[in-house]
């Protein structure tokens, strides 16, 4: 069977940026955890599915994409300063959750969710980056066709749940109203 619109899809892969000696490992996808998804579903960059459409189980691949392809190129647009009061709990600012290296889930000022970096903490301002981490890199992705099949019910119904998931019902104290597998509880 090859890859195609909405058939069940098992990758393989080692996902690097630079090239030849300099190429750093990002990402790897093994056997006991390979890259599952729903082709043609939007899951993946639309570059990705077109270099491995109507491959099949068994078929090898080894191409880049480059950063308009993938998550861009770096913007110093994305890297603001936020006021620490933005951190502020109860007025209290969390030392140990926002420090230089973590990355934050957040929200701007339309709603949309968006994941930033923090870069450093100053005395009144938490500077974050709100880049895509490969933002600015080409991405060499060589791998492995390991499956690719028609979806089961289970699969489908996993589909479904995940793009239902509303993680604002998802909490440490209440995890019975989650029903996703979205990681937040």
């Amino acid at each position: 069977m090859k890859i195609s619109d909405e058939k069940v899809v098992s990758l393989i892969y080692d996902l690097t940026v630079d090239e030849g000696d300099n190429a750093e490992l990002m990402e790897r996808a093994t056997k006991e955890h390979p890259l599952t998804f729903m082709f043609g579903m939007g899951m993946m960059l639309e570059a990705f599915e077109k270099n491995i459409e109507g491959l099949q189980t068994g078929d090898t691949f080894s191409f880049q994409l480059t950063p308009a392809e993938a998550y861009g190129e770096y913007n110093e647009y994305h890297v603001v300063d936020l006021s620490k009061k933005v951190f502020e709990v109860d007025g209290k600012f969390d030392e140990e959750r926002i420090a230089e290296g973590q990355t934050l889930p957040m929200m701007d000022s339309q709603g949309n969710r968006l994941m930033g970096s923090v870069l450093e903490v100053g005395e009144d301002v938490v500077v974050m980056d709100f880049n895509h981490p490969l933002a600015g890199e080409t991405l060499h992705f060589k791998g492995e066709v390991i499956d690719v099949h028609e979806p089961t019910p289970e699969e489908i119904a996993a589909l479904t749940r995940e793009e239902q998931c509303d993680c604002d019902n998802c909490n440490s104290s209440d995890d019975e109203n989650c029903h996703c597998d979205c990681g937040c509880n």
